[in-house]
């Protein structure tokens, strides 16, 4: 948990902040993430918020399409908030998570092979089961994947319709991570599942590199293949996700199996599972602001 900055809440809706998700000089998320206390004082969650430049009101609509979805491996949406005089915000409960691009920082750079590997086959599922929904996250990205004991989970779900509407370029645009940004995303594209699958081959690189656009060199050898052909610049030349899969399956028998599939653990380094241990004692340690009419005089 990183500290608070001057410039950030105090509260988001009706719970007390206590502290950032995210380090700023990592790869930015194309959301403002925070984790919070319930007024009551004993409930956590994770609070997130429009990044300065984006539309809050094309925020709001993917905050309430992501509360109202069922996708396994989407990192749930509890409440959506916000009114007239504040920013949009929504909530999920929390538990203990790292984004990709601090996972790789408590490691020391990228993550071991057979860690990659998992998370790879978690990450495809993931998008494999949405896609059958007719569902497409058009969020992806290193900061989007969230590390837990429990599996990786995807946030900042609709990051690219949210930036602009389909016609408008989005190149450079707040919260946009241009290595994972689809070539006919970038353009002002409709985002569809091959997007989807643009940006997990990018996630993948920099899980296994530290950056989104390496040398196939750099790749280790079971991933210069599909990420080769993820990041094609001609979508029609993707694979789909459930073709990621170590052993692929027929895409009517993927729909089904996939359609009720549950997230579930990878390995993760010692020093990835000892940052969250930290992450999770900061929450617990940490104490609400007492308000001004109880301070002893």
């Amino acid at each position: 948990m990183q500290a608070l900055r001057h410039d950030d809440p105090a509260h988001i809706g009706p719970h007390v902040t206590l502290g950032r998700l995210d380090d700023e000089s990592e790869h930015t998320a194309a959301e403002r993430r925070f984790i919070v206390r319930g007024a009551d004082g004993d409930r956590t969650f994770l609070a997130r918020l429009p990044r300065p430049g984006t539309d809050p009101t094309r925020w709001a609509i993917e905050a309430e399409g992501a509360r109202r979805l069922s996708v396994p491996g989407f990192l749930g949406v509890r409440e959506v908030g916000g009114g007239p005089a504040e920013l949009p915000w929504c909530t999920a409960p929390y538990v203990p998570a790292l984004p990709l691009p601090a996972a790789l920082r408590a490691h020391g750079g990228p993550l071991p092979g057979p860690v990659v590997r998992a998370l790879a086959a978690a990450l495809a599922r993931t998008l494999a089961t949405a896609h059958a929904q007719g569902v497409t996250h058009a969020g992806l990205s290193p900061a989007a994947v969230l590390l837990t004991a429990d599996g990786p989970r995807l946030s900042c779900f609709g990051a690219v319709r949210a930036a602009a509407p389909d016609g408008e370029h989005r190149s450079g645009l707040p919260g946009l991570d241009s290595g994972s940004l689809a070539p006919e995303q970038a353009a002002g594209g409709r985002p569809r599942p091959p997007g989807d699958v643009y940006a997990l081959g990018a996630v993948l690189a920099y899980a296994a590199t530290g950056h989104t656009v390496p040398e196939r060199d750099e790749l280790p050898g079971f991933l210069r293949e599909p990420v080769t052909a993820c990041l094609s610049r001609d979508p029609a030349r993707r694979p789909q996700a459930y073709q990621l899969f170590p052993r692929p399956e027929s895409a009517a028998h993927a729909a089904t199996v996939l359609d009720t599939a549950a997230p579930s653990p990878i390995p993760l380094p010692a020093s990835v599972v000892v940052a969250l241990a930290h992450q999770s004692a900061q929450v617990l340690a940490a104490e609400l602001p007492v308000p001004a009419h109880r301070i002893d005089r």
